[in-house]
C-alpha cells in the first residue's frame, strides 16, 4: 500500500510542477506582451511629439509670411476684411432648430406622378408584346418607380435657415 501511496504523490507533484511551469510560461507571455505594448506606446507619444514641434515650425508667423511674399503674384493672396468675419447670432440655425417641413403634399404629388407612369408603362408592355392578352401582360408588368418631378422635389428639400437680423 505505500508503494501505490508513493505513485500517487510522484503523479501530483509532476501534475503541479507542469501546472506550475505552464502558469509562468504564460505570465512570462504576458509580460514580454506589455513591454511590446510599452514600447509602441512610447513611439507613438514620441511620434507625436515630433509631429507637433513641426507643425509648430511649419505654422511660424515669420515663416508663413516670408512664403506668402515669395509666392505672392501665383497666389494673389488678400488679406481678410474685417467686414468677412461675423458674430455668432448672424450664424444660421443649428439643424435640431429647423423646423420640420410638411412633406405630406410632395409624396402624395409624387406617389400620383408614380401611379401614372406606372400606368402608362403598363399599357406600352400590353401593346408591345405581340400575341398577349391585355389582362396577362397587366398582371405580368411590374410597375417602374418613376422620381418625383424636379420642381416639386426641391420646394420639399429647401428649408430656409436664414440668419438673425434686427
Amino acid at each position: 500500500m505505500l508503494k501505490t501511496f508513493d505513485l500517487v504523490l510522484i503523479g501530483v507533484m509532476t501534475a503541479t510542477a507542469t501546472v506550475t511551469y505552464t502558469i509562468k510560461h504564460r505570465a512570462e507571455l504576458k509580460v514580454e506582451e506589455v513591454h511590446r505594448l510599452e514600447a509602441e506606446i512610447k513611439l507613438e507619444k514620441d511620434t507625436i511629439d515630433l509631429l507637433k514641434a513641426d507643425w509648430a515650425l511649419q505654422s511660424q508667423p515669420n515663416r508663413l509670411e516670408r512664403l506668402v511674399k515669395a509666392y505672392n503674384e501665383e497666389l494673389k493672396l488678400q488679406p481678410t476684411e474685417s467686414t468677412a468675419l461675423v458674430h455668432a447670432k448672424e450664424l444660421p440655425m443649428l439643424k435640431s432648430e429647423v423646423p420640420v417641413p410638411d412633406v405630406t403634399e410632395a409624396k402624395v404629388s409624387a406617389k400620383g406622378a408614380t401611379v401614372a407612369s406606372a400606368k402608362s408603362a403598363t399599357e406600352a408592355s400590353a401593346k408591345s408584346a405581340p400575341g398577349t392578352k391585355g389582362a396577362q401582360a397587366t398582371a405580368k408588368a411590374q410597375p417602374v418607380p418613376m422620381p418625383a418631378p424636379r420642381g416639386e422635389a426641391e420646394d420639399a428639400d429647401q428649408i430656409e435657415t436664414g440668419s438673425v437680423e434686427e
